[in-house]
């Protein structure tokens, strides 16, 4: 195997991680019956991008270099964004709510009388 074919195999792993991506979030829409961008979809991206960045650098490809690392913003803010909310979720689930305590008040006809001494 040549380098050249070695790097197009590569490439082609790269696009094959890229277009995972929307056969992931694809399925797990019609899994849930609504459009849904699961977690995986975004490691995807980023192991797909990083794959095709590596050859556009090789092909020296101005283009391709500039339009994959661009995504790379997107989708590390999205994970981002997912990991926060996730936190929130749990810090939510957390917090424990006591049953409210009622407290019963006599009327002043059942008070106990108090006699000054």
């Amino acid at each position: 195997m040549t380098s050249e074919q070695w790097w197009v195999g590569f490439g082609l792993f790269g696009q094959a991680l890229f277009t995972g991506r929307f056969i992931v979030q694809w399925v797990s829409s019609e899994r849930q019956k609504k459009s849904v961008i699961p977690v995986a979809f975004w490691y995807l991206s980023i192991s797909g991008a990083t794959v095709l960045l590596s050859y556009a650098v090789y092909r020296q490809d101005p283009v391709f270099i500039i339009g994959q690392s661009t995504g790379f913003v997107i989708y590390f803010r999205n994970l981002q964004l997912l990991s926060r909310a996730s936190r929130r979720s749990e810090e939510e689930a957390e917090v424990v709510t006591l049953p409210m305590v009622r407290t019963e008040t006599r009327s002043t006809a059942e008070q106990p009388s108090r006699r000054a001494a």
